[in-house]
């Protein structure tokens, strides 16, 4: 045999681990196609370039993850690499791996049926905290079944495959000879890091078919790469004076007055309002994945959510609510800070962020005594670190003495709202107003339940979303209920809202209608019923909520009031996705991404549906000034 073909048969183990995560790769995207694809039209037709670019995808991305293995065979000597003893462990190397891929083929189905999306910010996140995680994995899917068929099949390719492997230790190949065949790999890899993006065939305007075509591995890896990153450096940007003249503009109508603008600051003193109603307490309660897809006040036909429904129609009630991500941290972060949702990772998990103007330093200001509740271990999502450096007496899953039932996530929401029912009751005893966001968690999976729910369509294990939901508006009801027995309860405004929608689908970057979400304000005896139809987002609830209350205060709020603006002023919302952002007026939309990227679409809100358009230059702008704004004040410390 020629030295070449000696030297390229000594790849033929990292050969074969590339040809079975090719194969992988194939399998792994039709079946995600068949079961998520079709129903975001990425029909048939489509299905070629899908598996094509895949393929090339997966090929670019095989560079990356075999690079060790490549080195590996180059670099040993070739005395060692022919024993007995490497070949063992090379055919155990490569059955473990061979196992992992599997396993990582079907996790990462189960994700897309999560998120529909391949592995992104959401998964790179979650890795910071394993505990919750990985239990939550565990009781919620079938983790040994999947790990024993990625065993089963591993073990079988190793069999079927060793005669593709067994090349590699036949030869004596000298290290210049092994070179001579590394080289062509080296520059391919080369050029893949230099040139190749990884969406640089992400070209269709139907973001599944986008996802689909990419590479799991290389979509968590662009995620971690990208968490932190410097807002004008990535996305379309602008002079920051140009900014802050639209959003004065922008945000004029609601009649609070610019106060340091010159420091090229957003401060605004909203005056007090002779009709407002005065030092009421204040309860924000922030459902986990309570979307407005579940209640049939919002058109539904599933009927999931009867106690928020019913106390909708005795409240305000926003029939055109929309969140600003698809993470807590972005409900939190909209509703406590009135802050826009800046790209990658949210400012909960951001350094700097205590001490920065929120909703809790205002009502702090004005005498109230606020708190944050949470039915979990509040270091997830640096929760305790955000609301405790922001003015908040925190109270966790380690302040909860009463427990029917608990889970991975924390204890029942039932548990939490007793929880709170006893926190209010002290600070009423108190004498001074108090301020608190609850923030709840049993809607999430594993969907566990207490016994005796049953009747009710909760079942205590594998009732999935629809227990979970059914479940959080028992509770909510619940809550309401038991407060009304309460000597403050009159004196109250409560605040019924979703942190995001119980999941991302749709082929749009930005899929609206899985950020519809369901926002009452209940106060029986001071605030009528009442359907407010305008659009409002999480951003702007602090405001409007102070606006009801009428006492003077000054804030940065990006948020505006909008039970008090100008009838005629034309609404905004602003939201995240992955790395995207985008900015909605009139049903106009224009997503911000990464490489200043940018796109101008018409949204349907009864077909549900996206149209490209021209360029609309004065609604980026406007969209510019919002992210790009937010990102430099947080960034230098001015939000504040």
């Amino acid at each position: 045999m020629l030295p070449i073909r000696k030297a390229f048969a000594r790849y033929s183990p990292w050969l074969t681990v590339v040809a079975v995560y090719l194969v992988l790769g194939l399998a792994g995207r039709t079946v995600l196609w068949s079961r998520f694809g079709m129903e975001a039209d990425v029909g048939a037709s489509r299905l070629p370039y899908v598996l094509t670019a895949g393929c090339v995808n997966d090929l670019v991305e095989s560079l990356y993850l075999f690079a060790p293995f490549a080195l590996y065979i180059l670099l040993v000597p070739d005395r060692w690499f022919r024993s007995t003893a490497n070949r063992v462990i090379l055919y155990g190397a490569t059955a473990a791996t061979i196992t992992g891929l599997i396993y990582l083929t079907a996790a990462e189905y189960f994700f897309f049926e999560e998120f529909d999306a391949r592995f992104n910010i959401v998964a790179y996140d979650y890795l910071a905290y394993p505990t919750e995680v990985f239990t939550d994995i565990w009781e919620a899917y079938p983790v040994l079944k999947v790990l024993g068929v990625a065993v089963t099949l591993a073990a079988l390719a190793i069999f079927f495959l060793r005669r593709s492997i067994k090349p590699g230790f036949e030869h004596a190949v000298r290290f210049r000879e092994r070179l001579v065949a590394f080289a062509p790999y080296a520059v391919v890899l080369s050029l893949a890091v230099a040139f190749y993006p990884t969406n640089a065939l992400s070209l269709s305007s139907n973001r599944v078919e986008n996802e689909l075509l990419q590479n799991g591995q290389s979509s968590f890896f662009r995620a971690a790469r990208t968490s932190d990153i410097d807002y004008e450096e990535y996305y379309a940007s602008a002079k920051p004076a140009d900014n802050l003249r639209l959003l004065r503009t922008e945000l004029v109508p609601d009649g609070a007055q610019f106060t340091q603008l010159a420091l090229g600051k957003m401060s605004r003193r909203h005056p007090a309002r002779p009709d407002g109603l005065g030092k009421l307490n204040v309860v924000v309660v922030s459902s986990e994945s309570f979307g407005a897809e579940f209640s049939k006040l919002h058109g539904s036909d599933k009927d999931w959510t009867p106690n928020f429904d019913s106390y909708a129609k005795r409240g305000l009630w926003f029939a055109n609510t929309y969140a600003s991500g698809t993470r807590t941290v972005r409900g939190l972060e909209a509703i406590t800070a009135s802050f826009p949702p800046i790209p990658t990772v949210s400012i909960l998990r951001r350094p700097g962020n205590q001490g920065i103007g929120s909703w809790g330093k205002v009502m702090n200001e004005l005498g109230y005594q606020s708190s944050f509740l949470y039915g979990g271990y509040g270091y997830f999502d640096d929760m305790n670190t955000f609301f405790a450096g922001n003015g908040f007496q925190v109270l966790d899953r380690t302040d909860i003495e009463k427990v029917r039932f608990e889970n991975v996530w924390g204890v029942a929401d039932e548990d939490l709202f007793d929880r709170a029912i006893q926190h209010f009751g002290e600070q009423y005893q108190a004498g001074k107003p108090f301020f608190s966001i609850i923030m709840t968690t049993s809607n999430h999976k594993p969907f566990t339940f207490r016994p005796g729910l049953e009747q009710l369509g909760i079942p205590a294990e594998g009732g999935g979303r629809q227990a979970g939901v059914r479940y959080a508006d028992y509770a909510l009801g619940y809550f309401l209920r038991e407060a009304v027995r309460q000597p403050w309860f009159d004196n109250t405004i409560f605040v019924v809202v979703a942190d995001h929608g119980a999941r991302v689908y749709g082929k749009a970057e930005i899929p609206l209608e899985a950020y519809e979400i369901p926002l009452l304000i209940y106060s029986p005896k001071h605030i009528a019923a009442r359907q407010i139809d305008t659009l409002m987002t999480q951003i702007d609830i602090a405001p409007t909520v102070l606006g009801l209350l009428g006492l003077s205060y000054e804030a940065p709020f990006f948020g505006i009031d909008s039970l008090h603006e100008r009838p005629d002023h034309a609404r905004i919302a602003l939201f995240s996705h992955n790395h995207d952002v985008a900015i909605l007026r009139d049903n106009q939309l224009v997503v911000l991404g990464l490489g200043k990227t940018h796109q101008s679409l018409t949204y349907d809100p009864l077909a549900k549906t996206f149209k490209p358009r021209a360029d609309d230059a004065a609604l980026r702008d406007l969209g510019v000034a919002y992210f790009q704004t937010a990102a430099d004040l947080f960034k230098t410390n001015r939000y504040n």
